[in-house]
């Protein structure tokens, strides 16, 4: 089983209440061969809700208690992305997924590329949350660039 980003998927559930939609990815999901997640919902984030990056470091910096991940008015909401890390980190296990597909740059699901945290549109080398905690327990974690290489 795979297990992919809900906006990859066509769901609405960006920060900005739009998607992201993959048209192989969507059709493996209604072929019942995905499932979908969105960590940031599972946090208990809404949409829409107000763009977020992570300062100070990567999502394993997040997960060290090194970094910190802060919406754009200045306000600390790494407690949330935290918490959908984890239950994204279940919600794997449940499903037994041999692979984790998420979008990429988020500050949860980038799996090599994050925005660097000035809210400049500029991004670094580095994970999310979500995919720093999901590599970290042995779950392969690529991005939807990665899945059209490698799967498409």
């Amino acid at each position: 089983m795979i297990l992919v980003s809900a906006c990859l998927a066509g769901l609405e559930v960006r920060y900005n209440g739009t998607h992201c939609l993959n048209n192989k990815i969507s059709k493996l999901v209604k072929e019942n061969k995905a499932n979908t997640i969105c960590p940031e919902l599972l946090g208990g984030f809404s949409t829409p809700r107000e763009p977020a990056e992570i300062i100070g470091g990567n999502g394993e910096d997040v997960l060290d208690g090194k970094a910190k991940v802060v919406d754009k008015s200045g306000k600390d909401v790494t407690e949330l992305y935290i918490k959908g890390a984890f239950a994204t980190l279940e919600k794997a296990k449940e499903i037994t997924a041999t692979i984790v597909v998420l979008k990429e740059n988020s500050p949860s699901c980038g799996s090599s590329k994050i925005y660097n945290g000035g809210f400049n549109g500029k991004k670094i080398e580095g994970m999310g949350v979500t995919s720093a905690l999901l590599k970290r327990n042995g779950i392969k974690v690529i991005s939807e660039e990665q899945f059209a290489e490698t799967f498409l």
